[in-house]
């Protein structure tokens, strides 16, 4: 029986590796594939004897498969043209599938959606990952399939602050001199207005503002639009102290709620936005928080896994952030964020 049974528990080991060479070939393509390798060990042995250096001599009853390992090494990346939804894994881990209600784990990252916008692999399976609201992302939340508001429309936001970056009034310019400055803004229904402020010299480092509407885009009344600028001797803004607040227009003639907005006259380090300088006076840049309405344009994942949806607008918002399984010698795969 021996001579029968060893051999074929070699027969039946080489028979599984070389079904383990098959199926790395056949996968030499597939997105995501790892390899994977046959490793063998005694099934029976027993010590005859010993050589003449005193090492052991076994005698072997049969082989088995010891293992079959995979390898998890990072392969190459190859970039795809023209699909927004495909991603790779750069390190270790697994993008999270939901296979019906039990979490699937995978390296292909070969993604599409369907016609209801979900986030799917290839096999149909919901890729999962943290929710978003508001266009914030919630990593403390638990996972969700991914869903692409396809055909959505993001609603109008009015304009609350804006600002006249890096802005010179020439000190040299004449007592009455107006140095107009313009600004788009838009009300509570999308609606764009021209907001202009008129810098007039009103002498000894002192210039006076107002900030005004198109007469026909409002009949109401108005508040906080007019006050005066002081600069100092090295020509930095000394007064306001802080931003404007309390700028509005009502009546708004579209019909939209009242336009209410501050205005920036320093940054985000408290450093003043004008300034007084013997230059030409010039406006540097604009800018504003609110947008009108937009229509769904096309999404994008990003390097950290942000999922992010494009409007006509030219609006861009979180809608969710993969997530990525990382293997805990402890318990086993669990989702953690993508980073």
């Amino acid at each position: 029986m021996a001579s029968f049974s060893i051999p074929l528990t070699g027969l039946n080991a080489d028979q599984t590796e070389l079904n383990t060479i098959a199926n790395n070939i056949s996968n030499l393509n597939t997105t995501g594939f790892k390899s994977q390798s046959t490793s063998f060990e005694d099934l029976f042995y027993q010590q005859v004897g010993s050589s003449g250096s005193g090492d052991p001599v076994v005698q072997g009853q049969g082989v088995k498969v010891a293992a079959n390992s995979t390898d998890f090494t990072p392969g190459s990346i190859d970039t795809t043209a023209g699909s927004a939804s495909d991603v790779a894994l750069t390190g270790n881990g697994f993008f999270v599938l939901n296979n019906g209600g039990v979490q699937a784990y995978t390296r292909a990252g070969n993604f599409q959606t369907d016609q209801n916008g979900n986030l799917t692999s290839v096999d149909g399976l919901a890729v999962m990952g943290y929710p978003a609201s508001h266009g914030v992302v919630n990593t403390n939340a638990p996972l969700t399939a991914i869903q692409i508001p396809l055909g959505a429309t993001q609603q109008p936001q009015a304009t609350t602050q804006f600002s006249l970056n890096a802005t010179n009034l020439n000190v040299s310019a004449a007592v009455g001199t107006v140095v107009p400055a313009q600004v788009t803004v838009y009300d509570s229904l999308g609606q764009s207005h021209v907001a202009t402020v008129n810098f007039t010299n009103a002498g000894a480092n002192t210039w006076n503002y107002a900030i005004s509407l198109p007469a026909g885009d409002y009949t109401g009344a108005t508040a906080n639009t007019a006050g005066t600028l002081t600069f100092n001797s090295s020509g930095q803004l000394t007064s306001p102290a802080a931003n404007v607040t309390g700028i509005s227009f009502a009546g708004l003639t579209d019909g939209a709620s009242n336009l209410s907005f501050s205005w920036g006259l320093y940054n985000a380090n408290n450093n003043p936005t004008l300034t007084q300088a013997a230059s030409a006076s010039a406006v540097g840049s604009t800018t504003q928080n609110g947008y009108s309405s937009g229509s769904y344009s096309g999404f994008s994942i990003g390097s950290d896994g942000t999922i992010s949806v494009q409007f006509s607008n030219g609006q861009t918002q979180a809608v969710g952030l993969l997530a990525v399984a990382m293997v805990n010698n402890e318990r086993g795969p669990c989702a953690r964020r993508r980073q």
